[in-house]
């Protein structure tokens, strides 16, 4: 190589090199923003999962903590006192709660009314929402003409608790003094596949108990999904 080509490539170094300086301190800034936006991004997206996952395991504590109480009364007052942040832990929490009622108890009523409150939460799964209806009213039922509306609803074809619905429906008719429909209820559990072993089995005995002439108006169980 000559030295007239070695210094026209010693110049263009150097005008490249020029050149790149002239770059970075014109849009350097820029290079250093997005670094640190890329930092500071992942840093408190990691600070936000912290925060998750310290939420979710001081409720799981509280949870425990409370079902540990010595009595169903003690245990539903502690769940009601549990603070919630998002619809899916409000409705579990009334749901636990509901599961430690039983009907006509004197917390029933506010228990029913945390499942209903809960069940308004439009972005829940509908067999969530369907759940907390069905306990609400069986904890403390509406009126009748309410409650068979609402029954009526949650027996829809295709719904998560239907056969549990048809069997409240079926202790209305009983309740009401409509055998035959409260029998015709019944037989339609007692052979539907989709009906659980315990729920066709309290339909066969509520069958038997009816044929034989036993009075149920009083009688008939709210019995738990």
């Amino acid at each position: 190589m000559s030295n007239t080509d070695s210094f026209i490539d010693e110049v263009t170094e150097e005008v490249r090199r020029d050149r790149l300086f002239a770059l970075m301190r014109r849009w350097g800034w820029l290079a250093v923003l997005v670094v640190v936006g890329i930092v500071a991004t992942a840093a408190w997206f990691e600070y936000s999962r912290a925060q998750e996952r310290a939420a979710s395991q001081a409720f799981g504590d509280a949870l425990l903590v409370a079902l540990d109480g010595p009595d169903a009364t003690a245990r539903v007052a502690a769940l009601s006192a549990i603070a919630t942040q998002t619809p899916e832990a409000r409705i579990l929490v009334a749901l636990l709660a509901a599961a430690e009622t039983a009907p006509g108890a004197p917390e029933a009523a506010d228990v029913a009314a945390d499942l209903r409150a809960a069940a308004e939460a439009g972005d829940l799964p509908r067999r969530y929402r369907d759940l907390a209806v069905l306990k609400a009213e069986m904890l403390a039922p509406s009126d009748p003409a309410s409650a068979r509306l609402i029954f009526d609803v949650l027996a829809a074809p295709g719904a998560a608790y239907a056969m549990l619905a048809e069997e409240q429906l079926a202790l209305l008719d009983l309740r009401g003094g409509d055998t035959a429909a409260a029998l015709a209820r019944l037989e339609v559990i007692a052979r539907n596949a989709a009906a659980s072993p315990g729920l066709q089995e309290r339909a066969a005995q509520l069958i038997v108990a009816i044929e034989a002439g036993v009075s149920l108006i009083d009688a008939a169980p709210a019995t738990q999904p």
